[in-house]
């Protein structure tokens, strides 16, 4: 698969740096304790990563300037987000810029396919921007460490240092202190968003200030999916009562999954509106997703497994 990723990137962009997926973010738990004074909010989070993902590529730059070139079936609705705002992409090589000061002699194409849905609880911008440091670290031949990189993606937005590595992890403080999470197995998803964009910020400005309790201790190991379902049946999404408040659509997504009888856990992921359903086969999970479309075909849909520990 990565072959053919890298034939297809050097016959339409010329002869790339690497061709690399930016796996799309699951909150399988979202614990907000509390909020600090500055406003940033405490979590307690235990994130995944999925197979399903956007696809970044690096190539020389024939303007011999810094160029993000977009395409994939979200790469309008993300050009139009980003015509008033920088995109985080390109704030991530401006960032390796600056910390290597030779801004002018640096240049590059950075193309990506957007497959992850906009605003949607998965992370997407985060895990491009993760994506892009690394490509660019090695285009450039800057030879940053990986905690170089790291405290560079801290600036860029609390989930992008989870990215760099696309690993299940235990998120804490504002997002930035990651442990990882070793023995989680690989689950089999559907995928389910309302094709509606959610406002994270909207949906923590309208969460209700109060303390709330921390992850319950993660075991060393399961001795199964299925232990693993059980141990996840004890965790929150403490964001999913907001979300539901600005759109009844994120509890009908999770409602759409749990009415399946095979689904084994459902919840919404992050800030929503997406919802995520495990199964016990990929097949089951494709099975439901295939339904799902045909009885919802305005909503976003994917079949997907995560990456394990």
């Amino acid at each position: 698969m990565r072959e053919l990723e890298e034939a297809v990137a050097r016959a339409v962009f010329g002869e790339p740096s690497g061709v690399e997926n930016a796996p799309a973010k699951i909150n399988l738990a979202l614990h907000v304790l509390s909020r600090r004074n500055d406003g940033f909010h405490l979590i307690d989070s235990l994130v995944v990563f999925t197979e399903f993902a956007d696809q970044l590529s690096v190539t020389a730059s024939p303007n011999d300037r810094l160029e993000l070139a977009l395409d994939g079936p979200f790469a309008r609705e993300l050009d139009l987000l980003n015509r008033s705002n920088e995109n985080l992409v390109l704030r991530s090589a401006e960032a390796l810029l600056n910390q290597k000061n030779k801004r002018k002699n640096r240049s590059a194409q950075i193309n990506l396919t957007k497959h992850i849905p906009i605003a949607a609880g998965l992370g997407g911008g985060s895990a491009d921007a993760a994506c892009a440091l690394r490509l660019l670290n090695r285009h450039w031949e800057l030879d940053l460490s990986d905690q170089k990189l790291a405290d560079i993606s801290l600036d860029l937005g609390a989930d992008v240092p989870m990215c760099l590595k696309s690993k299940p992890v235990i998120a804490s403080g504002i997002g930035e202190r990651l442990t990882p999470a070793n023995e989680i197995p690989s689950l089999p998803l559907v995928l389910v968003n309302p094709s509606i964009p959610v406002s994270t910020a909207e949906v923590y400005a309208r969460l209700e200030n109060a303390e709330r309790s921390a992850l319950p201790p993660l075991p060393e190991r399961f001795s199964s999916m299925m232990s693993f379902v059980i141990w996840l049946r004890k965790t929150r999404n403490d964001l999913s009562e907001s979300a539901r408040k600005m759109t009844g659509l994120a509890e009908e997504a999770v409602n759409a999954l749990l009415s399946d009888p095979d689904c084994v856990f459902a919840q919404m992921s992050g800030s929503g509106a997406t919802a995520f359903g495990i199964f016990p086969k990929l097949s089951v999970a494709e099975r439901l997703a295939k339904k799902i479309r045909q009885e919802r075909p305005n909503w976003w849909v994917c079949e997907t497994e995560t990456i394990s520990s």
